[in-house]
């Protein structure tokens, strides 16, 4: 802990819920800062755009912009236009994110009634199918639209497997509850850009400019933020807020490096560890 340079921060159920600050965050990032330790906020956040999630924690009071943020959607696009240059890609997402998604040919198949039969019109036939975040967008439709482009044989990306998120209104289903369906329905396995994905925590640390034993990250997830973390070389950080039940705790796959009730903790954590 002695060699943290920076931290690796999850978003939601992290610093907010519904982007309301939890108590204590703002003013712990604040000094987190203020120690001159490297921050990246890195999220599965699919609905928003980096920018907007800039803007909307900015109005809250923590300091950041828009390039302390990577995304899910930010981290997709560099993914496809590495492993899948000029695919034609169909998007299945709630929210608005075509900003993030940079130099991606997306099409427009939202009318498009799939019987079964390949369509004959090639030019609406995507490559690739890209799953983001679960939202009313997922109504039946639309997955057995994605469901008929993989039997065709467009490869499956999701930006996450993440099966629920908290709100003010308690658990909430997300898209990796629809991604099993799809999988198995499809006899296929999706490629997966956003957390756990080893690459998404590499490109973050790249950013920083800090190797995993010089980082560590905070996350309400035990399985998709800090176990997975924990297996790139970073010091992982469990907090009691969020997504966390005890049940998913006790069931990991997994030990948390350390603890804590909140993300508000970590700077005594950080500071109880600092060479004296």
């Amino acid at each position: 802990m002695e060699s943290v340079r920076a931290v690796l921060i999850d978003i939601d159920g992290v610093l907010t819920v519904s982007w309301r600050p939890l108590p204590g965050t703002v003013e712990a990032l604040r000094e987190i800062r203020a120690s001159g330790l490297g921050v990246a906020l890195v999220t599965n956040t699919t609905s928003r755009t980096r920018a907007s999630i800039a803007a909307t924690l900015g109005e809250a009071g923590f300091p950041v912009d828009a390039e302390d943020i990577l995304t899910a959607p930010a981290v997709t696009a560099a993914y496809l236009a590495d492993r899948h240059p000029g695919a034609r890609c169909s998007l299945l997402n709630s929210g608005d994110i075509a900003e993030d998604l940079v130099g991606i040919t997306l099409l427009d198949d939202s009318d498009r009634v799939d019987d079964g039969e390949r369509d004959s019109h090639t030019d609406t036939v995507p490559d690739v199918v890209v799953v983001g975040g679960a939202g009313p967008e997922f109504d039946y439709a639309a997955l057995n639209r994605a469901f008929g482009h993989l039997q065709h044989g467009a490869r499956l990306i999701a930006m996450h497997r993440n099966l629920y998120w908290r709100t003010d209104r308690g658990l909430q289903l997300d898209s990796g509850a629809f991604l099993l369906g799809l999988e198995r329905a499809a006899r296929t396995e999706a490629e997966i850009t956003g957390k756990p994905a080893p690459a998404f925590f590499e490109t973050a640390l790249a950013r920083l400019g800090v190797g995993p034993g010089e980082a560590l990250m905070v996350g309400d997830d035990i399985e998709s933020d800090v176990l997975a973390a924990q297996r790139t070389g970073i010091t992982g950080v469990l907090v009691r807020t969020g997504k966390y039940q005890p049940e998913s705790l006790q069931s990991a796959s997994g030990e948390p490096d350390h603890v804590l009730d909140s993300f508000a903790d970590l700077p005594a954590l950080l500071h109880s560890a600092a060479p004296g």
